[in-house]
């Protein structure tokens, strides 16, 4: 079963080269972040033309989440819980039979954060991320496969950044920021890109600006973490990197993973 994780950047903006993508790359599941665009309005009837189910959490002009699937859903959550004042479209979770039993499928989109000394950006990133470490600790307590899908909005280690000394200030890369991923992974996931290479220049994002794509001036903050019991049925991970040298790119690009499930 191949699931994807992509920042779009605006689907209706991006949505012939989404439908491209999912004639080409065939997944079975896509995790979509910054639709952009209320659920009314998302571009569903191209894709159910593709064969797949949709399911969205949308917000008017920035953030909104989706999950694409092939299958069925059989039960679906929008938004990160542990704040009823948060109104921010950053979380969907879709939930799938297959033959070994529950997948549980996390798009999310993390707060940015910056800049850093903004009284609300980085606090608001921080308290967002703990509330995804006590609603993953919960989680993990059923045992099930379970994918937390994403832009991350993280440079985990100087590694995934082409020039890491350009991000000191920034929230992606602040010490908080890492310490606070690593508590996450620390629960028992399994980061599927670093679980398959080491390598350097192994990015996800390529700003628009001063030609970061043409100079491969990246950094890796699209993630995919596997639950113990998703990590045992993982066979491969990949970037998809060519989808950024299309015409009106996402900065973004397509990271999949492979699992050893099929369709119950």
């Amino acid at each position: 079963m191949k699931i994807v994780t992509w920042n779009i950047n605006g689907v209706r903006a991006r949505i012939g080269n989404l439908t491209h993508w999912l004639t080409e790359s065939a997944p079975d599941i896509v995790c979509l972040q910054e639709i952009k665009t209320v659920d009314e309005q998302f571009p569903r009837a191209e894709i159910e033309a593709l064969g797949y189910n949709v399911e969205t959490h949308g917000q008017k002009g920035f953030n909104g989440v989706a999950i694409l699937s092939k299958l069925r859903f059989d039960e679906v959550n929008r938004g990160l819980p542990g704040d009823d004042a948060d109104e921010q479209a950053r979380f969907i979770e879709g939930v799938f039979s297959t033959d070994k039993g529950a997948l549980r499928v996390v798009s999310l989109y993390l707060p940015n954060g910056n800049p850093i000394d903004d009284e609300k950006k980085f606090p608001y990133k921080l308290s967002w991320m703990a509330r995804l470490e006590r609603w993953a600790q919960e989680r993990l307590r059923l045992e099930e496969a379970l994918v937390l899908a994403g832009d991350y909005n993280v440079i985990p280690e100087p590694i995934d950044a082409r020039f890491p000394e350009n991000w000191l200030g920034d929230a992606l890369f602040q010490p908080q920021t890492r310490q606070a991923f690593r508590r996450l992974l620390n629960l028992g996931f399994t980061e599927a890109v670093r679980a398959v290479t080491d390598a350097s220049d192994t990015y996800t994002f390529w700003d628009y600006q001063a030609g970061a794509w043409q100079k491969n001036n990246g950094i890796r903050i699209d993630h995919l973490l596997l639950s113990p019991e998703a990590a045992n049925r993982f066979s491969s991970a990949s970037i998809e990197k060519h989808v950024r040298a299309w015409e009106k790119p996402s900065d973004h690009v397509p990271v999949a993973i492979d699992l050893a499930l099929q369709p119950a």
